[in-house]
């Protein structure tokens, strides 16, 4: 029986891994996002540790500081997020001929 995830620690984990993998300090990521500089440090970290819920244009923002989809903050498997990331970088050609291949 497969269980429902729990999108709320997926996207911690990935908001985590992309500002990591960005380079970004947790106030910086806030400020470029858009959040007050005050709180952004403070805020940043509880989305991280799921102790509160980007709402969806705060994740929208993130996503686009962070230069990832969306998307792959809220894929339930780790290759498909994989996936998402990848695609979203790739060439138009590519990715045409990845929807080839998977059609």
């Amino acid at each position: 029986m497969r269980t429902t995830p729990n999108y709320r620690e997926i996207f911690c984990k990935r908001l985590k891994a992309s500002r990591l993998a960005s380079g970004l300090s947790q106030r910086n990521l806030g400020i470029l996002a858009g959040i007050d500089e005050f709180v952004a440090s403070a805020r940043i970290n509880r989305y991280e540790l799921g102790i509160h819920e980007a709402d969806i244009q705060t994740a929208q923002y993130l996503s686009g500081v962070l230069n990832v989809p969306l998307a792959y903050f809220y894929a339930d498997d780790d290759q498909l997020a994989e996936m998402i990331f990848l695609f979203s970088r790739s060439s138009s050609q590519i990715k045409e001929k990845v929807l080839d291949l998977a059609r």
